[in-house]
């Protein structure tokens, strides 16, 4: 048995922005939540998922906890108007799907993903996260957890994780606090690129334990000095950074695993999707009995 977790903010986004024609209903844009449905709709019906027990998390507000920390996350001010309208549409749509829907507004969906992953790795077979975001790679465990691209057909256990990144998944908030995380809002330090920072952490693990003197650094890295420079600067600084990039495993979601189960669409899904001018006729893989 498997569990799926669905990056839903992503896959609204997704959706919102991929090419095609706009789509109303009611006066209201909805390409995105039409979207996003059919996006879990093949998900349901893929043979080679195996869907059985699933969520999806969404950030609604995208604001979260960080952003009272660091006023520089990512927020919702450059979001179009068409689409913030959408967040509490799609939830209620990916609901009447009969699919569990985590709504984060403390805390952000990746959290609610990867708590879902850690707490329940050690009742399913894997854990497949459904996400493009660097951060979750943090929760991925051997090939229990595993990280999932849809759009791009990849997936990453924790061998891919350290091809994809140079670094352990358990490295992986000290990566995106030196190289920094633009979707999220988090800048990094200057001069720490990717190659530079997978080989300092794949040597040391952690950014406390990189040694202050370079002439220390047992690794060939270009510009040594000038990085433990910055480094020794804006040590405070990347320790937020990690402190932001670093999921919250805790999250209170009041599910159990059995209450993930999909058990098909329901009946009454009919009618929510008649409001958004969607047939769902052809594209159910099953119904709810």
């Amino acid at each position: 048995m498997r569990l799926h977790l669905v990056d839903g903010t992503f896959e609204l986004f997704r959706a919102h922005y991929s090419p095609g024609p706009s789509r109303e209903a009611g006066g209201r844009d909805v390409k995105a939540t039409v979207g996003l449905s059919r996006s879990m709709l093949a998900l349901l019906g893929d043979p080679d998922e195996a869907v059985t027990h699933l969520a999806v998390a969404f950030d609604n507000p995208i604001e979260s906890w960080r952003n009272e920390e660091f006023p520089a996350y990512k927020d919702g001010s450059g979001v179009e108007q068409a689409l913030l309208d959408q967040f509490d549409l799609v939830e209620e749509a990916v609901s009447a799907l009969g699919i569990t829907v985590w709504s984060m507004d403390r805390w952000e969906a990746d959290d609610a993903l990867g708590t879902g992953a850690v707490r329940w790795v050690d009742e399913v077979d894997q854990v497949r996260v459904m996400t493009v975001d660097k951060d979750l790679g943090q929760v991925v465990r051997g090939d229990r957890i595993v990280q999932v691209d849809r759009m791009r057909n990849r997936e990453f256990d924790e061998d891919g994780v350290i091809e994809r990144l140079g670094v352990r998944p358990t490295s992986v908030p000290d990566y995106l606090a030196l190289v920094g995380d633009t979707a999220d809002g988090i800048p990094g330090l200057k001069g720490f690129g990717a190659k530079t920072v997978a080989t300092l952490l794949s040597r040391w693990g952690h950014l406390e334990d990189i040694p202050a003197d370079p002439g220390d650094w047992d690794v060939t890295v270009r510009g040594a000095a000038r990085l433990a420079e910055t480094l020794a600067a804006h040590r405070d600084d990347a320790l937020l950074y990690r402190h932001l990039a670093t999921l919250t495993l805790d999250v209170p979601l009041d599910d159990d695993l059995a209450d993930l189960a999909h058990h098909g669409v329901p009946r009454s899904a009919v009618e929510t999707f008649e409001r958004l001018e969607f047939d769902l006729t052809d594209s159910v893989p099953a119904w709810a009995d």
